[in-house]
């Protein structure tokens, strides 16, 4: 049987030791009996060391929460729920996760505290969420909301890798195609048009001199290593929080993407704090938790600044409109959820709307970007072939 190590906390003590078990399960089960939180895991005789947090992927974290929904509906002990789920999960890592939660659950901790240990596997809002469960005697709700956030959210980001992935296949085939012309096909004709004898017309020149330096490395070398240096220096200049702040804001500004970038961070932004406030969150601590989740930086800053708006006693939409971010249509309707004391269900109104906005966006990129890449690209294959055959064109003249 295989001997596994390792590591974990009893009673507030670091422990660590080996143990020999059939399985990581029979492990797991064995540590909990003693009462020991584990924090580490390894086979003995292995290179790779498992820690908790990594390999779980966000359909794995939809799932359980669907399925952990379900059970507590169904009047499941808390205990009971999370060793069923453990067990029939297939992520490993994951497994791990939940095996580790059920020891720190059986020890007294809270099932949110629990969860707040593995920050890689579950985010801030997923606990806070789910504290908010437990103490308003709802965690089976708050699960299922969690579980069409999540959801939602999901659907969401792949709408937008969607609508970028075929701008992004089109071009990088169109750029290997002029690639292959200019290295393998141009230099069959500039040998052919040596023979001539004669002056190239200028757009045939141009493209023997494109191909001539493509296949020069010392040529090419300089200009890939130029890309390669501002590419990094972008790079390093978005990691800063002006930078990124910057080239945030100038990706709302981008005709058409831009309306795609605004329509997707409201959707977003909607989403998570209609959720957490419907879920019992403090209108702070949501816009908070909203703030550190926001993909964009321009919406972040328009947040910090409604925290400090309500800690003065003030609206949310006076920093929501002097923001410049958030359509007039959005601003209003939150003024009205506000006053009605709806504010939770007006934002996950919005979301909604700005889910099918997202849609129809995408739709509208994509039908925009095809035709203008298709053009593009036949501009310059085009252009490529005619500037080959002038010469020839010059010879039957010339000839005649």
């Amino acid at each position: 049987m295989p001997v596994f190590v390792y590591a974990g906390k009893l009673k507030g003590k670091n422990v660590k030791g080996e143990y020999e078990a059939e399985n990581r399960d029979e492990l797991f089960k064995y540590l909990r009996s003693k009462g020991i939180i584990i924090t580490k895991v390894k086979q003995k005789g292995k290179q790779i060391s498992l820690k908790f947090g990594t390999g779980v992927k966000a359909e794995d974290i939809t799932n359980f929460a669907r399925q952990f929904s379900a059970m507590i509906s169904a009047g499941l002990p808390l205990i009971q729920c999370l060793t069923i789920l453990s067990e029939q999960t297939e992520n490993p890592a994951f497994r791990d996760v939940l095996n580790s939660v059920t020891a720190n659950v059986e020890n007294g901790n809270s099932l949110a505290d629990s969860m707040a240990k593995h920050p890689k596997v579950f985010p801030e809002l997923f606990i806070n969420m789910i504290a908010a469960g437990e103490v308003g005697g709802i965690l089976d709700t708050i699960l299922l909301r969690l579980a069409t956030f999540l959801e939602k959210a999901a659907g969401l980001k792949r709408k937008i890798k969607g609508a970028m992935m075929y701008p992004v296949v089109i071009s990088i085939v169109a750029v290997v195609a002029v690639a292959a012309l200019l290295i393998f096909v141009i230099p069959v004709f500039a040998k052919m048009f040596a023979e001539f004898g004669s002056a190239l017309p200028k757009p045939t020149q141009m493209v023997v001199d494109a191909s001539n330096f493509m296949k020069t490395p010392t040529k090419i070398l300089p200009l890939l290593v130029t890309i390669g240096l501002v590419s990094f220096a972008f790079v390093k200049y978005r990691g800063t929080e002006k930078g990124r702040f910057k080239t945030d804001q100038l990706l709302l500004k981008i005709p058409v993407l831009g309306d795609l970038a605004r329509k997707s961070v409201v959707a977003q932004f909607t989403r998570t704090l209609g959720t957490l406030l419907a879920s019992g969150v403090s209108i702070l601590e949501a816009l908070d938790i909203t703030a550190k989740t926001a993909d964009n930086m321009v919406i972040r800053r328009a947040l910090q600044r409604m925290i400090i708006s309500i800690s003065e006693g003030k609206t949310i939409t006076e920093p929501m409109k002097a923001s410049g971010v958030f359509p007039p249509m959005v601003v209003q309707m939150v003024a009205v959820g506000e006053e009605s004391g709806g504010l939770d269900q007006m934002l996950n109104k919005i979301a909604d709307f700005y889910d099918e906005e997202v849609d129809a966006a995408v739709d509208a990129l994509t039908s925009v970007m095809e035709p203008i890449i298709i053009v593009i690209l036949a501009i310059i294959m085009g252009g490529v072939l005619i500037a080959m055959y002038l010469p020839m064109f010059d010879l039957i003249n010339a000839v005649g």
